[in-house]
């Protein structure tokens, strides 16, 4: 008889008893890991802190605080001097290392920066840059064996398949100091991590991935995606809209693909050199057997939120996995519930990644362990890379805990509003009001395939401006987008009463817009395909 062991099961359901094996223990070891970092939180915190201020003590930004003794000077000193930072305040830091700066600016003389990776948000126009080091995929990487251990709960098989990932690298650039600056996925997918990480296994050769060809890269994918699905479980990008644009590809160039891959050769006109790339996937496209695709995994929280009805349409519903909580300044959580529906998501933060701080909307700051459920925080973060109680822009709200340690769901990015007068328009309230907007639609037939928008101060009084890329069947734009749909969905409504904000105007633009545009962003080096 086969030995068996226990699995422990951090969502508190019976245990599994498994046939032993390499791979189950490994699992039971990153569950309970999980149980282990978050039973006592303020004592993995503490330790966490001390490991940073240790390994980071002869920066010259910690001795501008009285803190070069590092370790030594504990948590309460590091609160007391360290005062919380917002990127302006570091970015003359930051750019020291930049420009070639060898001493130990932000992070120790042991653990100097490596490269940079930039953001999708921006100062004075430019990315934001952050300096990483080393060893934080070392961190990154136990992230994934966690999920990958949790998700494996839930989807019997998960396992013993692999996964069609639309992956993109996007163009990098040096610093003066000689660094490279990259996006962090860039960065993981050109790393020896990438190559050894389970969570990545997937249909898609590095070739492919490494193609700084968006077309060419995505058209390669496809193809070795569709070769394969009879053994593919689950499907993802980065982020929803990634999987959005993946799946528009696919309606746009399905007869090219096909062709391609009956004809086992690709066209000259979709791939200009296949060398290595198709990794003989075309080989395998004759088995009959149905696609076996159990889950999608991508983020779908937050602004990503939009894009989960045409998930939902064009999977049959598949139940879709936010899997994460991570940020470009560090690794933060992971979802222990990765089935719950995307409006219900909330991520454990992992004590272990970072020392983390939560600053309510009106009181002091407080420490992960003293969080209340039902309040929402802003999260500040002390990072093995040097960033010291930097205030990283999301709030999180409190929604329970899992043992000691706090669950969040995301609400949005500080400051990311629309404002004409006394009225705080932010990223929820937006994405409600085209939530709203697009159920009216859909009633005759029309949906909002994306939208954005901005704050018109040109005439007075001000207004909003909503632009709207529309999914329009037999009449839909002509019947849906009248005054009355208008009123219902607009929330600047109050204050257009009292004539303090002028009339909403919306532009609706030609199909295909939004695509354009982030084609030309990403060429541009201002954001990555998938963002």
């Amino acid at each position: 008889m086969a030995a068996t062991t226990n699995v422990v099961s951090v969502n508190g359901g019976a245990t599994q008893s498994r046939a032993s094996s390499p791979a189950v223990q490994e699992m039971q070891e990153k569950l309970e890991l999980v149980e282990e970092m978050t039973r006592n939180v303020g004592a993995v915190q503490e330790r966490v802190l001390a490991e940073i201020l240790g390994r980071n003590a002869e920066s010259d930004y910690l001795a501008k605080f009285g803190l070069a003794g590092g370790a030594a000077a504990g948590r309460a000193a590091f609160r007391a001097k360290v005062p919380m930072v917002t990127y302006e305040d570091l970015k003359p830091y930051i750019m020291r290392i930049a420009n070639g700066d060898r001493s130990p600016v932000l992070s120790g003389s042991g653990n100097p920066a490596s490269e940079f990776f930039f953001s999708s948000g921006t100062s004075g126009g430019e990315p934001k840059l952050f300096p990483t080091v080393k060893d934080e995929f070392d961190r990154r990487r136990l992230l994934h064996s966690i999920i990958m251990a949790v998700i494996n709960q839930f989807v019997p098989g998960n396992g013993e398949g692999i996964g069609l990932q639309f992956l993109f690298v996007r163009s990098e650039t040096k610093t003066p100091s000689g660094l490279p600056s990259r996006t962090i996925q860039t960065s993981y997918y050109k790393s020896d991590h990438f190559k050894n990480d389970a969570y990545h296994s997937g249909t898609s050769p590095m070739a492919a991935i490494l193609c700084p060809d968006v077309f060419q890269s995505m058209y390669a994918q496809m193809v070795c995606g569709l070769c394969r699905r009879h053994d593919v479980v689950r499907v993802g990008t980065a982020f929803a809209s990634g999987l959005v644009r993946a799946i528009q590809f696919l309606k746009q160039h399905w007869e090219q693909l096909t062709a391609d891959i009956e004809a086992g050769e690709l066209s000259p006109t979709s791939v200009s050199d296949p060398s290595g790339v198709l990794q003989g996937c075309l080989g395998r496209y004759r088995h009959t057997r149905r696609p076996n695709a159990k889950l999608l995994d991508t983020i779908a929280t937050g602004s990503m939120t939009q894009y989960v009805p045409a998930l939902n349409y064009y999977s049959g519903g598949l139940p879709i996995a936010s899997t994460k909580y991570v940020s470009t300044e560090c690794f933060m959580g992971v979802n222990l519930h990765p089935m719950s529906d995307p409006s219900q998501v909330s991520y454990t933060i992992m004590p272990n990644m970072a020392y983390f701080e939560f600053l309510p909307m009106d009181a002091a700051v407080v420490e992960l362990a003293d969080v209340e459920a039902g309040r929402e925080y802003e999260v500040v973060v002390t990072t093995y890379t040097g960033l010291s109680r930097y205030r990283v822009g999301d709030v999180l709200r409190v929604t329970g805990f899992h043992n000691s340690a706090p669950q969040f769901r995301f609400v949005g990015r500080r400051n990311v509003l629309l404002s004409i007068d006394a009225d705080k328009t932010d990223e929820a309230e937006l994405q409600r009001s085209v939530e709203r907007a697009s159920t009216l639609l859909r009633r005759h037939g029309g949906a909002v395939l994306d939208y954005t928008s901005q704050a018109c101060t040109k005439s007075v009084p001000g207004h909003y401006v909503l632009y709207r890329e529309l999914k329009d069947t037999q009449g839909a734009l002509a019947q849906g987008l009248d005054g009355d749909v208008l009123d219902m969905c607009c929330v600047y409504r109050v204050l257009r009463v009292d004539g303090l904000i002028g009339p909403l105007e919306i532009r609706v633009v030609r199909s295909g817009t939004f695509e354009e545009l982030a084609d030309y962003a990403a060429s541009h080096g201002g954001a990555s395909i998938g963002q």
